[in-house]
């Protein structure tokens, strides 16, 4: 063999093996990408929805952000407390309640953990407790021996009247004479009128169109209590986060980027979306709703959540003697994880 040809061959054998280095060093740095981007471990999600609104999973898979995975809707849910339930027996991969609603299951020892906020209080989103014009209701004393209408039992409503009855200096034996009513949503202000009830709680669409007929005032607001906060979370049980960490990953990047798209979009054009959304899906729902949507009211960027939003409420099943004081600690307790602006300033 010549100097030359000698020479070619070494340096063609040498471009090979800096050839083959790159290639490896490549395919491992794709495989760690893949590895942490992560291909989901099921298909789909199951949830329940509600009638003629659209939750925030739903629109990340219209807008795309939601694939490969796919969302199996199997009904709608009564209430915030029924939906986490429906997580934990099993029955629904994903649901969403109240943070208070959350932190009372899991100090029974319900494997949860919240993931990302999905709805909230804000300027344009928050619910009034009203009363009719000329009620002799002018304090939170007067609520004494008095009827409020909520939508259910153990969850925002009760948590944020509770607050208040504690704020305004109300014994355990003064707020267990204010009585609660379950009352279906489109049909509390017809009873207020009607005064079967004293007080109504009323927000978003039923607010509105109550408060274009006249007659009726809030006594108080959830937001003069707690201001501008996230008050639900979606969860997922600790066995599904453990056996499908990418899919959970996906769940919650796809609906903070939802969140976002919500908050970022002109109104007419989340109000369009809603509105396609619901006629695509052929509940034969009405989209009336919809239109009187204004705000996500969610308060962390993307979702996320803070201590605060889950702190009070430990406080407060504590300050009822319904969970002991350190049972439950705040550290642990929910997770920004999987969100993608966990690293980004709320």
């Amino acid at each position: 063999m010549t100097f030359s040809r000698q020479k070619s061959l070494t340096k063609a054998i040498a471009l090979l093996i800096a050839c083959t280095l790159l290639l490896t060093a490549c395919g491992s740095k794709l495989q760690t990408v893949s590895a942490s981007g992560g291909t989901p471990e099921v298909t789909e999600l199951r949830y329940q929805g509600g009638v003629g609104s659209v939750t925030f999973p739903e629109l990340a898979e219209d807008l795309g952000y939601l694939a490969p995975l796919k969302l199996k809707f199997i009904g709608n849910t009564i209430s915030g407390p029924q939906d986490i339930q429906s997580v934990v027996t099993g029955d629904t991969d994903f649901g969403g309640a109240f943070n208070g609603a959350i932190v009372k299951l899991i100090s029974a020892k319900a494997p949860i953990k919240p993931v990302i906020a999905y709805y909230g209080v804000d300027d344009n989103t928050w619910t009034g407790y009203y009363v009719l014009d000329g009620s002799p209701i002018k304090t939170a004393k007067d609520l004494i021996g008095k009827k409020i209408a909520v939508n259910t039992l153990g969850a925002h409503h009760e948590f944020v009247i509770k607050e208040y009855l504690h704020r305004a200096g109300l014994t355990a034996e003064e707020i267990k004479q204010v009585t609660l009513v379950v009352v279906p949503p489109v049909t509390t202000e017809q009873t207020l009128r009607a005064e079967q009830i004293d007080v109504a709680a009323l927000g978003g669409v039923l607010r509105d169109k109550a408060l274009e007929r006249g007659g009726i005032h809030p006594l108080f607001k959830d937001s003069d209590l707690f201001g501008i906060f996230s008050a639900g979370s979606y969860v997922l049980t600790d066995k599904f986060i453990k056996a499908n960490p990418n899919a959970s990953r996906k769940f919650v990047e796809a609906t903070a980027k939802a969140i976002e798209w919500a908050r970022t979009t002109p109104r007419e054009e989340v109000v369009a979306r809603f509105e396609k959304i619901i006629n695509e899906r052929g509940r034969k729902e009405d989209t009336s709703t919809v239109k009187f949507w204004k705000s996500t009211g969610v308060a962390g960027k993307g979702g996320l959540i803070s201590d605060k939003e889950f702190g009070t409420w430990i406080q407060w099943l504590v300050d009822e003697g319904v969970i002991k004081d350190g049972q439950l600690k705040l550290q642990g307790l929910y997770t920004n994880e999987f969100n993608p602006y966990a690293n980004e300033k709320k």
